[in-house]
């Protein structure tokens, strides 16, 4: 971690706005072999529970996280860092900004699904507290691929419960 490349920086989280939206689609683009198209965000976004959070550096959009506020928890859609700021944190300062909204007595977890191939997100949340919770077969309708149902909970006791899956995976 002693390269320059590497250091954290510093973000700034904020509501996402249309204007956000071709510099997020880039990211979109060069993170996913099946990004979502500028209508699926339009679509996701204009659903009431649905918000999107986007993270500044120098004025640019380096990451963004799509999620829905369901009645017990946070349900993460879509995230991503753009390429060049990885391992900088700037993920790592997007899910603590999530955690924060959580609480005891209303949303307690955050839950979201993870590509079996996506090895490097499976390690990212489970580093940050996430554990695999069940595997989901056949879940996404571009591949036959299953994902990995990981969840983050508020509450300290539950954390250790989950099956924690994605060890196997990196072993």
């Amino acid at each position: 971690m002693g390269s320059p490349s590497f250091s954290p920086v510093c973000v700034h989280i904020r509501w996402m706005i249309r204007r956000d939206m071709p510099e997020v689609l880039q990211i979109e683009d060069r993170s996913f072999e099946f990004p979502w198209s500028d209508e699926d965000f339009v679509r996701c976004l204009r659903q009431r529970n649905c918000i999107g959070m986007v993270a500044e550096h120098d004025e640019r959009i380096v990451g963004f996280m799509i999620y829905e506020l369901h009645r017990n928890k946070l349900h993460i859609l879509n995230f991503a860092v753009g390429e060049e700021m990885r391992r900088r944190s700037v993920g790592s300062q997007m899910i603590r900004k999530l955690v924060s909204k959580l609480s005891y007595q209303r949303r307690n977890r955050i839950v979201l699904e993870v590509r079996e191939t996506n090895l490097s997100a499976q390690l990212f949340f489970r580093d940050h507290g996430f554990r695999a919770v069940s595997l989901l077969r056949q879940f996404y309708e571009d591949t036959p691929e299953d994902a990995y149902l990981m969840q983050y909970s508020h509450e300290s006791n539950q954390a250790a419960q989950p099956v924690n899956r994605i060890s196997r995976l990196a072993g």
